[in-house]
Protein backbone atom coordinates (compact mmCIF):
# COMPACT_ATOMS: atom_id res chain seq x y z
CA UNK A 1 0.00 0.00 0.00
CA UNK A 2 1.26 3.89 -0.75
CA UNK A 3 1.49 5.96 2.21
CA UNK A 4 -1.75 8.20 1.15
CA UNK A 5 -3.63 5.05 0.63
CA UNK A 6 -2.74 4.36 4.58
CA UNK A 7 -3.29 7.74 5.30
CA UNK A 8 -6.77 7.87 3.53
CA UNK A 9 -7.85 4.76 6.05
CA UNK A 10 -6.37 6.17 8.96
CA UNK A 11 -8.34 9.41 8.26
CA UNK A 12 -11.56 7.87 7.37
CA UNK A 13 -11.10 5.56 10.92
CA UNK A 14 -9.87 8.32 12.85
CA UNK A 15 -10.90 11.54 11.35
CA UNK A 16 -14.21 10.97 9.57
CA UNK A 17 -16.56 13.50 12.13
CA UNK A 18 -13.88 16.29 10.85
CA UNK A 19 -14.52 16.58 7.40
CA UNK A 20 -17.27 18.30 5.21
CA UNK A 21 -17.00 15.39 2.45
CA UNK A 22 -15.30 11.91 2.01
CA UNK A 23 -11.78 12.40 1.18
CA UNK A 24 -10.53 12.35 -2.21
CA UNK A 25 -7.43 10.44 -3.18
CA UNK A 26 -5.46 11.29 -6.00
CA UNK A 27 -2.86 10.24 -8.11
CA UNK A 28 0.15 11.63 -5.97
CA UNK A 29 -2.48 13.67 -3.10
CA UNK A 30 -5.14 13.49 -0.76
CA UNK A 31 -7.71 15.73 -0.78
CA UNK A 32 -9.79 16.67 2.67
CA UNK A 33 -12.52 19.17 3.01
CA UNK A 34 -13.48 19.88 6.56
CA UNK A 35 -16.55 21.07 8.11
CA UNK A 36 -15.40 24.65 8.22
CA UNK A 37 -14.68 24.91 4.58
CA UNK A 38 -11.21 24.82 4.77
CA UNK A 39 -9.99 22.63 2.16
CA UNK A 40 -6.13 20.66 2.73
CA UNK A 41 -4.18 19.15 0.13
CA UNK A 42 -2.36 16.09 1.87
CA UNK A 43 0.98 15.23 -0.59
CA UNK A 44 3.92 12.22 1.05
CA UNK A 45 6.84 11.83 -0.83
CA UNK A 46 7.76 10.30 2.26
CA UNK A 47 7.35 10.25 6.18
CA UNK A 48 9.69 12.98 6.75
CA UNK A 49 9.22 14.95 3.36
CA UNK A 50 5.51 16.40 2.84
CA UNK A 51 3.51 19.55 1.76
CA UNK A 52 0.13 20.52 3.07
CA UNK A 53 -1.28 22.93 2.02
CA UNK A 54 -4.90 24.57 2.55
CA UNK A 55 -6.95 27.05 1.57
CA UNK A 56 -10.11 28.56 2.92
CA UNK A 57 -13.22 31.12 1.85
CA UNK A 58 -11.34 33.83 3.29
CA UNK A 59 -8.87 33.17 0.43
CA UNK A 60 -10.76 33.71 -2.50
CA UNK A 61 -7.59 34.87 -4.29
CA UNK A 62 -6.28 31.48 -4.29
CA UNK A 63 -4.05 32.47 -1.38
CA UNK A 64 -2.67 28.93 0.18
CA UNK A 65 -0.97 28.41 3.81
CA UNK A 66 1.02 25.38 4.37
CA UNK A 67 3.58 23.47 5.47
CA UNK A 68 6.28 21.71 4.49
CA UNK A 69 9.40 19.86 4.51
CA UNK A 70 11.56 21.39 1.47
CA UNK A 71 14.98 22.86 3.09
CA UNK A 72 14.50 26.49 1.70
CA UNK A 73 14.49 27.93 5.71
CA UNK A 74 17.77 26.48 7.93
CA UNK A 75 17.19 29.65 9.64
CA UNK A 76 14.53 28.62 11.59
CA UNK A 77 14.15 26.50 14.61
CA UNK A 78 11.92 23.86 12.95
CA UNK A 79 14.24 23.33 9.57
CA UNK A 80 13.50 21.76 7.40
CA UNK A 81 9.52 21.60 8.20
CA UNK A 82 8.15 25.41 8.14
CA UNK A 83 4.76 27.28 7.76
CA UNK A 84 3.75 29.65 4.71
CA UNK A 85 1.52 32.47 6.09
CA UNK A 86 -1.69 33.96 4.22
CA UNK A 87 0.67 36.78 4.37
CA UNK A 88 3.40 35.52 2.85
CA UNK A 89 5.94 35.42 6.30
CA UNK A 90 7.99 31.77 6.06
CA UNK A 91 7.76 30.83 9.89
CA UNK A 92 8.63 27.85 12.50
CA UNK A 93 6.15 25.32 11.84
CA UNK A 94 3.93 24.99 15.30
CA UNK A 95 2.12 21.63 14.53
CA UNK A 96 4.45 18.89 12.28
CA UNK A 97 7.56 17.14 13.36
CA UNK A 98 9.37 15.35 10.83
CA UNK A 99 10.60 12.47 13.35
CA UNK A 100 7.14 11.76 13.90
CA UNK A 101 4.86 9.96 11.78
CA UNK A 102 2.49 11.26 9.06
CA UNK A 103 -0.59 9.90 11.06
CA UNK A 104 0.51 12.15 13.95
CA UNK A 105 1.32 15.16 11.94
CA UNK A 106 -1.98 14.87 9.82
CA UNK A 107 -3.68 14.83 12.88
CA UNK A 108 -2.50 17.63 14.40
CA UNK A 109 -2.79 19.62 11.02
CA UNK A 110 -6.46 18.51 10.71
CA UNK A 111 -7.48 19.19 14.75
CA UNK A 112 -5.67 23.00 14.00
CA UNK A 113 -7.35 23.61 11.13
CA UNK A 114 -10.73 22.52 12.43
CA UNK A 115 -10.33 25.17 15.38
CA UNK A 116 -9.01 27.79 12.79
CA UNK A 117 -7.80 27.74 9.48
CA UNK A 118 -5.68 30.98 9.87
CA UNK A 119 -3.86 29.15 12.86
CA UNK A 120 -3.84 32.41 14.50
CA UNK A 121 -3.92 31.14 17.83
CA UNK A 122 -0.69 29.19 16.68
CA UNK A 123 1.85 30.84 14.22
CA UNK A 124 3.84 33.57 15.53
Amino acid sequence: MSLHTELLDYIEREHEDALLTPPQLSQDALTLVLKNGAVLTVRYAAADAYSLRWRTSLHADGVEIGIDTAPTHPQLATTPNHLHRADGSVVADPLTRIDHTPEDNLARVIEALSRDPQLADLAP
